[in-house]
């Protein structure tokens, strides 16, 4: 086999997408062949296993982005196992260069750099890239050093920083696809790597989300369409759909920020600049899991560790999990969440600290719950916005900053039309109610067909007694501090 005819790995890995992907891009200019793989590794040591719902996704965005690269003459080979083993066995078969676009957590840091050393030990070429993120966790840093640990400065400082490299758009067409080699851990097929659930609960995630690339175009130029301008207002208002519906897209890299940013840019006011700043804050959160990796599993500020949380009966977590607390904001959320695998952002403020707060239970549990059910669960996003409101994290909400789910619902859903969504055994309430059903006169509740207890459940803690709870157990982890510090 001659160097011109051995192929390049293009490995694709969160940017499942052709548009605006500088490492498949590379590889089609050079005119060599180009074999594009994906490998599903859930084995390698600190690799974080997807969630069930990630798994759904992935599977679907798989498939789109196979059907893509047909378009330009390529195709995607899956493979499974341990990455350096699959890629020590792809090199073996003679390959001429690796290209990729960077990660950015601990664990995946390891095996690109484990991969690097293996391709240069075999004398082949390693070209990466940045696809994933507006700024690298490098890029935007006090000039005093260190790391940003407080969004504001941070957004201040990568805007200051310069405008990124515009995207690009789609590759021409492949020279010549190289033929996927047999070696251990594959090529799969795609059903091979087991990631739709073996019972059918995908229902609502079928009916609600267009996994891939196009489904990302589709949704961004439907925000840009029909959502952008009102985005700074709607974007808190639980009954109306004014998110940008792009965040899972985003997390498996179907859609570039830099692609949305140069859309934004076509759009001035303050709502853009707030989605924006949105991206910011995703950017903003990937460089602090750079720089403090064991977020999802530590609080950032570690005198949290010893925060006196009280231990859920099952019982009890079962019924946050599935929206059975008696709150209905809160049961709300968590239905939607079962339900489409995503969740108003609003009401993931609201779930999150009644589990912290009104039960007390460790930020830990929440997040993994998240973990296993968001369409969109981000390895930075989602154990800091956990930590933020449990008030452990770089710039957290104060812990005794308790949320009362009955306000949140009746400023953020006045019209209860979330709640009588995804709680519709309560859809006939007067809108008096239906945020405090337990308050509603017998009569009204009678004429409803609603039996506390039965037909939708009582609270299932009071929330003023919740607070003061919450409240002592805040004064007794700084009694505990200030002592260990005498």
């Amino acid at each position: 086999m001659t160097t011109r005819s051995k192929p390049t790995i293009v490995w694709f890995r969160d940017d499942l997408r052709l548009t605006d992907q500088p490492a498949l891009h590379a590889a089609v200019t050079s005119g060599r062949p180009v074999l594009c793989i994906y490998i599903f590794d859930q084995v390698s040591e600190g690799v974080r296993p997807l969630g069930a719902a990630s798994r759904w996704w992935l599977h679907h965005s798989l498939a789109s982005l196979d059907d893509k690269l047909r378009t330009i003459g390529g195709r995607l080979f899956l493979f499974q196992g341990a990455t350096e083993a699959v890629v020590a066995a792809l090199l073996r078969t003679g390959i001429e260069g690796l290209m990729f676009n960077r990660r950015y957590q601990q664990a995946e840091r390891r095996i690109d750099d484990a991969v690097v050393d293996l391709c240069r030990r075999e004398g082949v070429a390693v070209e990466d890239f940045v696809g994933s993120v507006l700024h690298e966790p490098w890029e935007v840093i006090p000039k005093t050093g260190g790391f940003y640990k407080v969004f504001t400065p941070y957004w201040r400082a990568a805007v200051a920083h310069g405008p990124t490299l515009p995207p690009m758009g789609v590759p021409g067409p492949m020279a010549k696809s190289a033929p996927g080699p047999r070696v251990e851990g594959g090529p799969v097929a795609l059903e091979e790597l087991g990631l739709l659930p073996e019972i059918s609960w995908d229902g609502g995630l079928c009916d609600t989300w267009e996994p891939g690339q196009d489904g990302a175009q589709r949704a961004l130029d439907l925000f840009l369409r029909e959502k952008v301008e009102s985005y700074a207002t709607d974007r808190d208002r639980l009954g109306v759909a004014g998110s940008s519906r792009l965040s899972p897209h985003l997390r498996f890299g179907e859609i570039s920020p830099r692609e949305v940013i140069a859309a934004l840019e076509r759009r001035a006011g303050s709502s853009a600049e707030k989605f924006a700043a949105e991206l910011g804050w995703r950017d903003f959160n990937t460089a602090l899991l750079f720089h403090v990796p064991d977020l999802s599993t530590a609080p950032f500020h570690k005198s949290y560790a010893r925060f006196p949380f009280t231990k859920l009966t099952p019982a009890a977590l079962a019924a946050w999990q599935h929206g059975r607390t008696g709150y209905p904001v809160v049961d709300a959320g968590m239905r939607q969440l079962w339900q489409i695998g995503t969740m108003h952002n609003r009401v993931r403020m609201i779930t999150a600290s009644f589990l912290v707060k009104h039960l007390l239970a460790d930020w830990r549990i929440g997040e993994r719950w998240f973990w296993d059910t968001l369409c969109d669960a981000d390895p930075a996003n989602n154990p800091l916005n956990w930590q933020w409101i449990a008030g452990c994290g770089n710039d957290p909400v104060p812990y005794f900053r308790i949320f009362n789910p009955v306000l949140q619902g009746e400023k953020f859903d006045p019209d209860g039309a979330y709640v009588r969504r995804y709680v519709p055994e309560l859809a006939d309430l007067p809108d008096r109610w239906i945020h405090k059903p337990w308050e509603a006169p017998s009569d009204v509740l009678v004429k409803v067909n609603v039996v506390l207890g039965k037909t939708y459940p009582a609270p299932m803690v009071d929330h003023a007694k919740a607070r003061v709870r919450a409240l002592d157990a805040l004064r007794r982890h700084r009694e505990t501090l200030d002592r260990d510090q005498a």
